[in-house]
C-alpha cells in the first residue's frame, strides 16, 4: 500500500508504482511528491548537501502497522528529466519511485556489487520503462 501525499498541483498516476511496490513488499510505504525548495531543505538537513535532488528515501524500522519507509520525489526534477529524455512524467516518476523503493528494501548502488543496478534493469524491462537513474548514469 502506498500512502501518497502530493504537495504539488501535478496529477500523478500511481498504478505502476503500486505494481512495482508489490514486487518487493506487502508493507505500506509513505510517498511524498514535493518541489525543488522542499527537497533542497530535506537534502541539506539529512545529507548535508545544499541543493535539490530528485529522490530521497528513508528506510524505517519495521514495526507493525507502520510504513517500512518514506520516499520523497521532486516534481521539478521529474518534469525536467522527462522533457530532457523525452518520456512521460509518469514514467520518470515511476523510475524515481523504483530507485527509492530499492533503497528502502535494502539495496544500495553505492556499496553493492551491481545488485541494485540489476534489479532496476529487471523491473525496467518487465514494465517497459525507460532507462533509470543508475543505469543511465553508467
Amino acid at each position: 500500500m502506498i500512502d501518497f501525499t502530493n504537495e504539488t498541483d501535478i496529477k500523478i498516476d500511481l498504478s505502476l508504482c503500486k505494481k512495482i511496490a508489490k514486487e518487493f513488499t506487502k508493507d505500506s510505504i509513505e510517498l511524498i511528491l514535493t518541489s525543488n525548495n522542499k527537497m533542497q531543505k530535506l537534502n541539506r538537513e539529512y545529507r548535508n548537501i545544499d541543493k535539490p535532488t530528485d529522490v530521497l528515501s528513508f528506510p524505517l524500522e519495521k514495526l507493525s502497522n507502520t510504513p517500512i519507509g518514506i520516499i520523497v520525489i521532486n516534481i521539478d526534477k521529474v518534469i525536467e528529466k522527462s522533457k530532457e529524455l523525452n518520456h512521460s512524467i509518469d514514467d520518470e516518476f515511476a523510475l524515481l519511485f523504483l530507485h527509492g523503493l530499492l533503497h528502502i528494501v535494502g539495496y544500495d548502488h553505492q556499496s553493492d556489487s551491481g545488485q541494485m543496478r540489476e534489479k532496476e534493469r529487471e523491473i525496467i524491462l518487465k514494465y517497459s520503462l525507460p532507462k533509470s537513474l543508475i543505469i543511465r548514469s553508467k
